[in-house]
């Protein structure tokens, strides 16, 4: 039903929120049996791409001109003879030339970004894993706020993706301002998100777009965990490649 042009999403000069509401799905090139909902690009400013990939049965996805993290919302996806079931993800360099095809209806983030080299630092090669098998930490020693790093910390990447977890009340214990951007999903729960000088309630697949420098805060309400999958760049100077 309409809601008399009611809606949650907001687009300002550094963040935006889009709500499901919102959500505009379209084909991409290269895909078959599956549509793309496009939450942050470059049209905006980003120095990345972040979609949601909805499959149909028998649904593909194309290899991708840049690199590719992909994170299996809901049911499972193939990819270079590997299953990947909800929680399980994979790094596939721009080289990789791997497709992804779904037996049946599932759903996954898909991260692209053109990659930075560094001299005398060899590009990463493809992986996959679960985050399941990743122990969790704590945020600066507090136990109801957890950290998964699905990439690793090396040189190598350019960027990070990282799953958290707030138990209920749990809050960043400060407000963030850095040079890194951020695409946030919503995985499931909900809280307050603070993002520049607005207050935002948010929950499960909402996804929040950060620019550099956007002030940022996140406090967990509800009577469930608060989880998001979130991304930065990282491992580069901001003037680019440092020789």
């Amino acid at each position: 039903m309409f809601d008399l042009g009611h809606t949650r999403s907001v687009y300002r000069h550094d963040h935006l929120l889009l709500t499901p509401d919102t959500f505009v799905r379209a084909p991409l090139p290269g895909m078959r049996k599956a549509n793309a909902i496009i939450h942050v690009a470059p049209a905006v400013g980003a120095r990345f791409t972040q979609f949601t990939a909805e499959f149909e049965e028998g649904g593909l996805m194309a290899p991708a001109a840049d690199q590719r993290f992909l994170y299996v919302i809901e049911g499972e996806l193939q990819m270079d003879g590997r299953s990947l079931a909800a929680g399980d993800f994979a790094y596939v360099p721009a080289d990789g030339n791997l497709t992804v095809t779904a037996r049946h209806a599932a759903r996954a983030a898909v991260i692209e970004k053109h990659y930075q080299q560094l001299e005398g630092i060899p590009a990463p090669a493809f992986f996959a894993g679960s985050e399941s098998r990743i122990s969790a930490e704590p945020l600066e020693g507090d136990t109801s706020l957890e950290v998964r790093h699905l990439v690793p910390d090396t040189p190598a990447f350019d960027f990070a993706v990282n799953t958290m977890t707030y138990q209920p009340g749990a809050a960043l214990p400060m407000v963030e301002s850095h040079v890194m951007e951020h695409g946030l999903l919503m995985l499931s729960g909900g809280g307050i998100y603070r993002l520049g000088e607005q207050w935002y309630p948010v929950k499960a697949g909402d996804f929040i777009w950060m620019a550099p420098y956007c002030l940022q805060w996140f406090g967990a309400l509800g009577k469930t965990a608060a989880r998001y999958l979130i991304y930065k760049d990282w491992n580069r100077h901001p003037l680019g490649e440092r020789r």
